[in-house]
């Protein structure tokens, strides 16, 4: 049977699968999607959308970023589908849940199922040139399926970028002036994104990926001061409570900002190429990433809103612009909403709701009262984090007041077990952050990491490896009115346990029509092969490789 929003779609298109075919050039806009790994939900432009309250947003600096949301809109509620890189890229490219991605649903030997229909190639079938620099979807088999895998891919300048702070401190190292070292970074991504206009058809619309990587794990300890000028003490007071305010946290987080400042950067300069070309004003621009912040506690992997909460801007010109918008969004949303801005039939199967009507609107706070929710989860990330590669299976149900937390196996760590880590003895501090599988592995080695893993017994910090490695109950509750931050967990206070069943049931009804595996049949898909086949053995130690 379509789903609703297929038809839906379509009358308000007034489009027929043939009709979407004859649709003449220059009536349909260019796409330019940039995606960022890790990145969260950190620019300037949310400092202000968020009422000035202290956060890391008043430090970091993103131009490119602002100028989309001021000319656009920017979305306060967008999430997620999954924490996790391959699962939350499985529902954007298709516009369902994660869970109804087959082996899409993991990260390590996840598997693409080529019988879904994905935006990026069904735009391509209409007309669309298509073109991806950097990671698409992965890691998993084949790479950036979904995207036609490399076949429309354009890195022949290279793919330093990905790398950036590495490669810009080498660089300065050799004597190149800072300025230089940079530029020489936007250079590959400006001709990467040249080759793929040179390789356009006339005037044929066009979609195009830019997915660096660099906001990922490593980056160089440092880099946010030293290339950013990043003041690591500017932080002091506006991290989140639930991470350690100590020097190592604030660098720490200093030079993440740092990456995302490059990524801001990279955004201008694909931003400039299109004002110079006269294509800018023909261009839909969709800012986002694929999940919160790496090695840091609550943050990937955790569907609490500091993992599962990311930035969302878009800019489609000639629709109102300059507004912020209250309305939850799933960014598996973005794949309908592709569909329909590039007048493509949406196809049976898809979950996802467009935002096109938002994006129409010409209103500011809540648009469409039907978007007053949103479901996240994870089952898999890292194969080998938890004893014959089990899960940690969990969903959550988010609203504008309360977020509601399933955890279905409690009895599981849910960031892997704690492995070479004991009361009395851990790993040395260079293997804690730099190998991610030497404990907790569904937490990014970092020196955050490392530096809770070493204060576990200082009775002062206690508290912070507890809510980053510890088991938690089947159930969570936390008033967000009062707890933004989401540290108290109210799922045992009888004052709020009408809130408690009503938010339960409402996910577990969007989870069993949406046909969760989790939920339906004998809720054991998820435990058994292939999601459960063992993993290569990990990495004794080095680099980690970015996932």
């Amino acid at each position: 049977m379509r789903h609703p929003i297929s038809t839906l779609a379509l009358s308000l298109l007034g489009l027929s699968a043939g009709a979407a075919a004859t649709f003449a050039a220059e009536q349909r806009p260019n796409i330019l999607f940039c995606f960022a790994d890790d990145w969260g939900r950190y620019a300037r432009a949310y400092d202000a959308a968020d009422g000035g309250q202290p956060s890391p947003n008043q430090v970091v600096t993103t131009p490119s970023v602002d100028r989309v949301a001021q000319e656009g809109v920017l979305f306060r509620h967008a999430y997620v589908n999954a924490p996790s890189c391959t699962p939350c890229r499985s529902a954007l490219l298709s516009g369902r849940y994660f869970f109804a991605t087959g082996l899409g649903a993991i990260l390590q030997r996840a598997e693409w199922d080529s019988s879904i229909p994905t935006w990026p190639l069904l735009l391509r079938d209409s007309g669309y040139h298509i073109g991806k620099m950097y990671k698409v979807w992965s890691p998993g088999t084949p790479a950036d399926a979904g995207y036609g895998g490399q076949a429309h891919a354009y890195e022949k300048a290279g793919r330093a970028f990905c790398d950036f702070s590495e490669n810009v401190t080498k660089l300065v190292a050799e004597g190149v002036p800072l300025a230089e070292a940079k530029e020489r970074m936007y250079a590959q991504v400006r001709e990467n994104f040249e080759a793929f206009l040179a390789a356009r058809e006339g005037d044929k619309p066009f979609a195009f990926w830019f997915g660096p990587t660099n906001t990922h794990r490593k980056w160089i300890r440092g880099s946010g001061k030293a290339l950013w000028n990043i003041d690591p003490d500017a932080l002091k007071g506006k991290l989140p409570k639930f991470l350690p305010d100590v020097p190592e946290v604030r660098e720490d987080f200093a030079d993440y900002l740092g990456e995302a400042q490059a990524f801001d950067a990279a955004i201008g300069a694909l931003l400039k190429k299109l004002k110079d070309i006269n294509e800018l004003d023909r261009t839909v621009v969709v800012l986002s990433g694929d999940h919160g912040a790496p090695g840091f506690p609550g943050g990937k992997c955790n569907l609490y809103d500091f993992g599962v909460g990311v930035a969302l801007a878009i800019r489609w010109p000639g629709q109102p612009g300059g507004r912020v918008v209250e309305d939850f969004v799933n960014l598996m949303d973005l794949a309908p909403t592709f569909l329909e801005i590039g007048g493509v039939p949406i196809p049976q199967g898809m979950q996802a709701r467009s935002l096109a009507n938002v994006l129409r609107s010409d209103k500011s706070g809540w648009v469409d009262p039907a978007r007053g929710s949103v479901v996240t989860g994870r089952e898999r990330h890292c194969a080998a984090a938890r004893e014959d590669n089990l899960p940690y299976p969990h969903r959550s149900f988010r609203t504008r007041d309360f977020l509601y937390i399933r955890n279905f196996a409690a009895d599981r760590w849910p960031m892997g077990a704690p492995v070479a880590v004991t009361e009395t003895d851990i790993p040395s501090h260079e293997e804690l952050v730099e190998n991610t599988f030497v404990a907790f592995a569904d937490m990014d080695s970092s020196p955050t990491k490392a530096w809770i893993v070493e204060h576990r017994n200082d009775p002062k910090w206690k508290w912070a490896y507890d809510y980053a490695f510890g088991k938690r109950p089947a159930e969570e509750l936390y008033d967000l009115r009062n707890d933004p931050d989401q540290i108290k967990n109210l799922a045992d206070d009888g004052a709020h346990a009408e809130t408690k069943r009503e938010l339960s049931g409402r996910l577990m009804k969007v989870l069993n029509a949406n046909g969760d595996p989790r939920v339906t049949g004998d809720g054991k898909t998820f435990e058994r092969p292939p999601f459960t086949d063992p993993a290569p053995e990990p990495p004794k130690g080095g680099k980690k490789k970015k996932k």
